[in-house]
């Protein structure tokens, strides 16, 4: 089959959506298929089906395959931006629901913000991460990392403002990466580096050697305002990292609803007493650490490459 596979993030690009549309070109490819990666797609272009990364941002693809093919499946994965804001505030984003048959979430909680006549469309894909790399944190002090683009969804700074709550003579530090796309982000990160030596901004970095920073520390950071379901999740679980995370669904719909490691998203004082109890508490740091092995089969690469052969073989089905 021929697959169109379109996502607004470009060649060469760090962002996420990248990654995962590069991830599951590969195992598309390993299953038979033939898989064009693109940022956009346009009429005349050979495919058998569309798998789209991003309602609002992929809704002229999209809508132009719906046009040009309307029996043609058309597969659309859903991001945290849609689910958490477009599809409610972008017509386009709206548009693209209407237009596809069927629909990829990266965690089980996601289907909730969809109208309640699509949900039975909707396919589970969790990502996974394919990492040789093991948990090995660094002595003399407690590394947090913060892995992630610097932009208002992500709330990437919240870390830094728990760290600012601490005494120097609890030894944590921070260890931030990710591109800045956010200027006055980057100029705070920029402003506390200066101010803060146990904090580091590190920006871009590439994906292997954000691995191993992420396999050094002790704790991973996710403060997102919104999530789809973040890949650095699923590879903080693939490697035995304790993630300390923001209760929305895009994360509580990874690492279920009982983990111990949650804060309120934007409270810098809760993430705060987490670091500390992180730190300090071995008991709960070997409970994050359990909880962490029991997800790993989660992750495992053949889980979401059977995932995703699933929910494109489903979607064939309907669009026929």
């Amino acid at each position: 089959m021929r697959i169109a596979l379109v996502t607004p993030a470009g060649a060469g690009s760090r962002a996420g959506n990248r990654h995962t549309a590069l991830r599951w070109a590969a195992m598309l490819r390993a299953a038979g298929h033939r898989v064009s990666v693109g940022t956009a797609w346009q009429a005349g272009t050979p495919a058998d089906l569309m798998l789209a990364l991003h309602a609002r941002r992929s809704h002229a693809s999209i809508k132009a395959f719906a046009l040009a093919h309307p029996q043609r499946p058309l597969v659309l994965a859903l991001t945290g931006t849609d689910l958490y804001r477009d599809i409610r505030t972008s017509a386009e984003a709206r548009a693209s629901l209407r237009m596809a048959h069927r629909f990829i979430t990266l965690q089980r909680l996601a289907a909730r913000e969809l109208p309640p006549a699509l949900r039975r469309r909707v396919r589970v894909v969790v990502q996974s991460s394919a990492t040789s790399r093991r948990h090995s944190p660094v002595a003399g002090s407690f590394r947090v990392a913060v892995i992630g683009h610097l932009r208002e969804e992500k709330d990437p700074l919240r870390a830094l403002l728990a760290l600012q709550r601490l005494p120097s003579e609890a030894r944590i530090e921070i260890v931030q990466l990710g591109e800045a796309l956010d200027d006055a982000l980057a100029h705070q990160a920029r402003s506390a580096m200066r101010r803060e030596r146990r904090y580091r901004w590190l920006g871009s970095v590439p994906h292997d050697r954000a691995l191993r920073w992420l396999a050094s520390s002790h704790v991973l950071a996710v403060s997102s305002r919104m999530e789809g379901g973040a890949n650095v999740v699923s590879e903080a679980i693939r490697i035995g990292v304790p993630v300390l995370a923001s209760r929305i669904p895009g994360n509580v719909g990874l690492l279920g609803a009982g983990y111990p490691g949650y804060f309120p998203p934007g409270n810098e004082a809760a993430l705060a007493a987490l670091l500390a109890r992180a730190q300090a508490d071995a008991a709960f740091y070997r409970r994050l650490r359990a909880w962490m092995r029991k997800l790993r089969p989660m992750v495992a690469s053949r889980n979401e490459a059977a995932a995703l052969r699933g929910a494109l073989s489903f979607a064939r089905r309907a669009g026929a």
